[in-house]
């Protein structure tokens, strides 16, 4: 099987220090300390498919393939050499040497801009995979998590898997960093699926019975809420609803942290958060999960790191959703470094004062 394979070197970078994905903003996302992650992920999927026979790729120099496959014992070939600071371009560029060599499939490492970029080019003529890397991926062309990615090639070759339609939804960045949610269907790629391996497309819940049920979780929440206790606000909707109920200023797509009950930080990045988490000796982390998704680490909460989240301590962690919401999931998602120690089970509060045991893997 002939494989393009491409990394988006930046992809993810704004996520831990709170800028919502790098769009535009890598300077900013640097000059914070950010650090690459797509090598990282790009490793974990090479190393799942690893003494896998009848497999070449063919790839980009450097960060955008080469440097990372050199690490494995697999066949490349080098089609395109981009320059030290890649972009979107580049991606579209590699793509069409894909496009142009009759690749059987396209594998990137990125999140829904490095999708959308793919897709562009192309189109539905050649089924893709995405090895999650970015800070949002709502798209349905992505694997649950660069493990499953592997799992899927491995599927192919044994001719245990179908080509489907998968979403390409993408975001308009500087309205997410103000924190409006623009999602915007770009297209559908052919994707091989698997059952549980390729993960849904984000949805949003709207309607008056969806609102009752936040208002319901909300009052439950606020009604218990601990004295001299550092609450930690995920982002979401549903979360949302307990600022409103407080009466305080919320970030609908941001990690904010109240203590009885004003704001002691808004949109706050890792260091910020571990810096509170110095000053406050209790402390509860509320989060919702992503709507048809199930994940509550490791897609659009970056902030909340493996060093965060066992500061915090599992038993600290509240999670909370609507019926409806609740509904559509089997089961919740962990996809992050190091995140193995919160995997388990999860009460979940759906209604006033009612749960749901659901687990987490």
């Amino acid at each position: 099987m002939l494989i393009g394979f491409l990394i988006n070197p930046i992809a993810g970078m704004g996520g831990s220090v709170g800028l919502k994905g790098t769009d535009g903003v890598l300077e900013e996302a640097i000059k914070r300390g950010a650090k690459e992650i797509s090598g990282g992920r790009a490793r974990k999927f090479l190393k799942s498919i690893e003494g896998v026979e009848g497999l070449k790729f063919l790839t980009a120099s450097g960060k955008m393939g080469e440097d990372i496959l050199r690490e494995f014992n697999v066949p490349y070939e080098i089609v395109y050499s981009p320059p030290p600071r890649t972009s979107a371009e580049d991606t579209k560029k590699l793509c069409r040497f894909f496009l142009n060599r009759n690749v059987d499939l396209i594998v990137f490492v990125g999140g829904d801009g490095t999708a959308r970029d793919v897709v562009e080019v192309i189109d539905s003529k050649i089924p893709i995979l995405g090895i999650p890397s970015g800070v949002k991926m709502y798209s349905s062309v992505f694997a649950i998590s660069p493990e499953k990615g592997g799992e899927i090639i491995r599927a192919i070759l044994n001719g245990r898997v179908s080509i489907k339609d998968g979403e390409v939804l993408d975001i308009d960045e500087e309205k997410y960093r103000d924190n409006k949610l623009d999602i915007k269907l770009f297209g559908f790629a052919k994707v091989p699926f698997l059952e549980d391996f390729i993960q849904s497309s984000k949805s949003e819940y709207v309607g008056e019975d969806e609102e009752e049920a936040k208002k319901n979780i909300a009052d439950f929440v606020v009604e218990n809420m601990e004295k001299d206790t550092l609450y930690i606000l995920g982002a979401g909707t549903t979360v949302a609803k307990i600022g409103e109920r407080l009466g305080v200023e919320k970030t609908l797509l941001g990690i904010d942290a109240l203590y009885n009950g004003k704001i002691v930080g808004r949109d706050l990045a890792e260091r910020d958060i571990l810096e509170l988490l110095e000053k406050y000796s209790k402390v509860k982390l509320i989060i919702t999960p992503i709507g048809s998704q199930g994940f509550i680490f490791g897609r659009g909460n970056q902030q909340l790191t493996a060093r965060v989240l066992r500061r915090i301590g599992k038993e600290n962690i509240i999670v909370i959703a609507t019926p409806r919401k609740l509904g559509e999931l089997k089961k919740l998602r962990i996809d992050m470094e190091n995140g193995d120690f919160l995997k388990g089970y999860y009460k979940v509060l759906y209604s006033y004062g009612r749960y749901k045991l659901m687990k987490a893997e």
